[in-house]
């Protein structure tokens, strides 16, 4: 009657099903084993309720379920798991051997399949539950197995599914390993909070607040994360229906409108929302993996969400509060009752010279240099006396010959709000893009870094330690040789953190610019997109040099911005960025002429 079957797109397509039918069948402890990123093994173990000896081997046949009973089942589907094609499709593509046993029984049963092929069933000791074991995983459409990704990518992937089935059932202890190493090994937690903070980190935690609506057509709770924690970053961002995960772009725009004109735009927030709705008024079977669900009553739920997310905001604390009743309050300074004993006792006072006239002495006459300092032996500045020090300076000598001898540039530079360089030109006026600059010259480098084996990496003063999340880490794993070269030290620490040793010259390494650099090296190494050789390292240099141009100090000194002209005149394309945006501009003199008509 659906006429519909499972599609296996990868070994986080195979997690994703056999850890729903764990929990379809009543599990309290799952555990999940992959090798080689699944392409060698992806085992699942459970304590469920299992299956006698003739459900083991009808399931692995098409559309047989025993999750539905009648045509009428279709709309109340309160399981993850009903087409009965999520064993056939995997047992088609892969070797497959289950082992099952129901508490009534005191045997188990062995079931192994290939290709969609019973190799053999019989009957075998085991506990209660189910334990099945694929190997091999596409291992007769090689075609398949070829454009899977890298270990990495391909793990990341796991532990994104593995994660969106944990959140919905915080009542159920789950374990993730991979190689023989535990990534994710969660217990039983006492509500959704906690269970986040078990997958996520006290850190998403820490920033996330209440949310809890009841109308006539659903049922919201949930968290959202305040607007001062939003990042550029996609991540974090789950929605639930009756316990199921699923994508909703059109609930996405209800949520982010929430947050309109609370978070910098180009940011996203974290949430977590649970919606709870009758089974009849969904459909989950409009998409090939059961990702997307069409609710009837879609616009009264974007209203809903709104609502709820947009109270949620200003029912929390958004704004920093001044605590009355802590005198330590940097807001809050307190003057102790000993505060006059350090008062002075008599006020200063300020003398002047009515007869000191700084123009007496005119630049180059006895007395002043060319840039207003006394000489030595000649009139004395108000407020300053002739010390022991003054005869060890000859009579003919500057003061200023006492310090470090500074020459200023030989052509005059303006800088304008650290954003704008203005010089003269000749023929008229050149004015420079700073950031478009910077941006020009830190491709140049990334692309001969990426394209050569030389790398140079400024050593942060203090190692900063950033959370990232197993995800954030997996990714960061899979670059680890990118990043090397372009000058990034990110070491490992942990399965989920990473130590910042050394940064590219032109990025700062501080606690605070850390954690943002991270976030944004996140958002561009997560982008799975491929491309011919040669253009990827352009792509990729491009991405990083913006991250660099942005994430840059202010330019303020004149001798900076000298230098940064020199440096972007030797340039093989001063005049335009990667991205073809002008950075240099020539003012003509015809042009300010016609500004003063």
């Amino acid at each position: 009657m659906i006429a519909a079957g499972e599609v296996v797109q990868r070994p986080a397509s195979v997690v994703k099903e056999l850890m729903e039918n764990a929990v379809d069948a009543g599990a309290t402890d799952i555990k999940v084993s992959v090798t080689d990123a699944g392409r060698t093994l992806i085992q699942v173990i459970d304590n469920g309720s299992g299956m006698n000896p003739d459900d083991a081997v009808l399931c692995f046949e098409r559309h047989a379920t025993s999750k539905l009973e009648s045509a009428e089942d279709l709309h109340h589907i309160l399981t993850f798991g009903f087409r009965g094609e999520a064993l056939a499709s995997i047992a088609a593509v892969a070797d497959v051997t289950l082992r099952t046993r129901t508490p009534e029984e005191e045997s188990g049963v062995e079931v192994q399949m290939s290709a969609s092929e019973n190799k053999g069933t019989k009957e075998v000791s085991c506990p209660i539950g189910t334990n099945i074991a694929v190997r091999n995983l596409f291992f007769n459409i090689p075609a398949r197995r070829k454009f899977l990704k890298s270990d990495n990518v391909e793990l990341r992937h796991i532990v994104e599914e593995f994660q969106r089935v944990a959140l919905t059932r915080p009542d159920i202890g789950f374990t993730l390993t991979h190689n023989g190493k535990d990534i994710h090994v969660v217990k039983p937690a006492k509500s959704f909070k906690f269970r986040i903070q078990d997958l996520l980190g006290p850190a998403v935690v820490g920033d996330i607040v209440d949310i809890e609506a009841d109308t006539t057509i659903a049922s919201l709770r949930g968290y959202a994360g305040r607007p001062e924690s939003a990042k550029k970053t996609l991540g974090n961002q789950f929605f639930f229906v009756n316990g199921r995960y699923f994508r909703s772009p059109y609930l996405h725009k209800a949520v982010m409108k929430a947050y309109e004109n609370l978070i910098p735009e180009g940011t996203t927030p974290s949430y977590f929302l649970y919606i709870d709705v009758d089974p009849a008024s969904i459909d989950v079977n409009i998409h090939p993996t059961k990702a997307e669900i069409k609710f009837e009553e879609d616009q009264l739920l974007f209203q809903t969400v709104f609502a709820a997310v947009k109270e949620a905001m200003g029912r929390s604390s958004i704004a920093g509060n001044i605590d009355f009743d802590n005198p330590e309050a940097r807001e809050m300074p307190v003057i102790g009752t000993s505060f006059r004993e350090y008062t002075p006792s008599s006020t200063p006072t300020v003398g002047l010279d009515p007869d000191y006239d700084p123009f007496s002495e005119m630049p180059g006459q006895a007395g002043h240099d060319g840039y207003g300092f006394g000489q030595a032996g000649g009139p004395v500045a108000p407020g300053f006396t002739e010390g022991p020090y003054s005869s060890h300076v000859e009579k003919s000598q500057n003061y200023g010959a006492l310090f470090e001898n500074r020459t200023l540039p030989t052509q005059q530079i303006l800088v304008v709000q650290g954003k704008y360089i203005l010089m003269q030109s000749a023929t008229g006026l050149m004015v420079v893009h700073v950031r478009r600059a910077r941006e020009r010259l830190f491709f140049d480098r990334f692309l001969k870094a990426l394209t050569a084996e030389a790398h140079v990496s400024q050593q942060a003063l203090f190692p900063v330690t950033v959370t990232v999340g197993v995800e954030g880490r997996l990714t960061i794993d899979a670059h680890s040789e990118t990043l090397k070269k372009l000058g990034f030290d990110i070491a490992p620490f942990g399965p989920d953190t990473v130590v910042v040793n050394g940064v590219p010259e032109g990025y700062s390494a501080e606690p605070g610019k850390a954690e943002e650099m991270i976030g944004n090296l996140l958002l561009i190494l997560s982008d799975d997109s491929a491309s011919l050789p040669g253009v990827m390292e352009q792509a990729m240099a491009g991405k990083f040099a913006i991250l660099g141009a942005s994430g840059g100090d202010k330019l303020t000194s004149p001798l900076e911005a000298q230098r940064l002209v020199d440096a972007i005149l030797q340039s093989d394309n001063p005049e335009y960025t990667p991205s073809g945006k002008r950075i240099i501009s020539i003012v003509p003199v015809e042009e300010l002429e016609k500004k003063f008509l």
